[in-house]
């Protein structure tokens, strides 16, 4: 059985990526027919890697990174040795964005999504950023629920973070608006973080479950297509349950990467009144 983390840096990033593949493909295998065939997207989390474990993985074939800080992502999408030997990267924030930090993150190069939009007034100050920036291409935007329903706190000793997003209650307004209001961003599906450690011999992650009724209902609302409204749910610990209940994105790091070293890690985007207690992070 693989371990999530630590062997990852025992064997090499482009071992550690093999492996994780071939669990995506065996989950995928696994998954009822009546769900969506997506091939999930594996999200490569680098979150307090060097520049050089990118390139590596990147020369492995990988594609797709993830950050959960803006300044890091910014400093790591503009590395000149990325720039320069990762010209196909995709990069995705998957951290919580503070307004203030709007611009800096529209400012990244190869931003290819920002999966946590979690009210209308981000939706639209991210809108007009992406607009004044005149790129050719709609942003790609995931909206962040808060399917657990746990407080929403940060903390800057553990460098994780609480639980952001809409309520459940809210989705579906959230999505008009970006649909009708926001044409600078493409909406594409919905993302939670869920629960830490569910015990699943006890049955489905019910926050897996409460993404997978929201998306029914909000296609049903808007006339959507399932298909086209993806779920990115799933990290390090759970990713294979997680595609075989419907995900089609899934953030790994520390499966790839290694256990990381915080203290190498920037100081996160967020002010002294957000703080509060130590929670999990965005990813494990």
């Amino acid at each position: 059985m693989w371990r999530a983390g630590g062997m990852s840096a025992e064997l090499g990033i482009g071992v550690a990526l093999r492996a994780v593949n071939e669990r995506v493909q065996q989950a995928v295998a696994r998954r009822p027919r009546d769900l969506p065939a997506i091939q999930p997207r594996l999200v490569a989390v680098s979150k307090t890697k060097p520049a050089d474990m990118v390139i590596e993985a990147y020369n492995h074939g990988q594609r797709t990174f993830g950050e959960n800080y803006v300044q890091e992502l910014l400093e790591k999408a503009s590395n000149p040795k990325i720039l320069s030997s990762c010209p196909e990267i995709k990069w995705h924030f998957i951290g919580h964005l503070q307004k203030q930090n709007v611009n800096k993150l529209m400012a990244v190069p190869n931003l290819f999504m920002l999966e946590t939009v979690d009210s209308m007034k981000l939706a639209d100050k991210v809108n007009s950023s992406w607009q004044k920036k005149g790129s050719p291409e709609r942003l790609k935007v995931m909206v962040q629920i808060n399917t657990s329903g746990e407080e929403i706190y940060t903390s800057p000793l553990s460098f994780c973070e609480g639980k952001h997003g809409l309520p459940p209650s809210e989705t579906t307004a959230v999505v008009e608006h970006i649909n009708a209001k926001c044409p600078s961003l493409e909406f594409v599906g919905l993302m939670t973080i869920g629960s830490f450690g569910h015990d699943l011999s006890q049955g489905p992650n019910p926050d897996f479950q409460v993404l997978l009724s929201l998306r029914e209902e909000l296609c049903a609302k808007l006339h959507i297509p399932p298909e086209r409204v993806e779920l990115s749910m799933g990290m390090s610990m759970d990713f294979q349950h997680a595609i075989e209940v419907g995900s089609t994105n899934v953030r790994i790091g520390s499966t790839i990467f290694g256990e990381r070293d915080y203290s190498k890690k920037p100081a996160p985007d967020k002010s002294t009144a957000d703080l509060k207690a130590p929670e999990v992070a965005q990813e494990h």
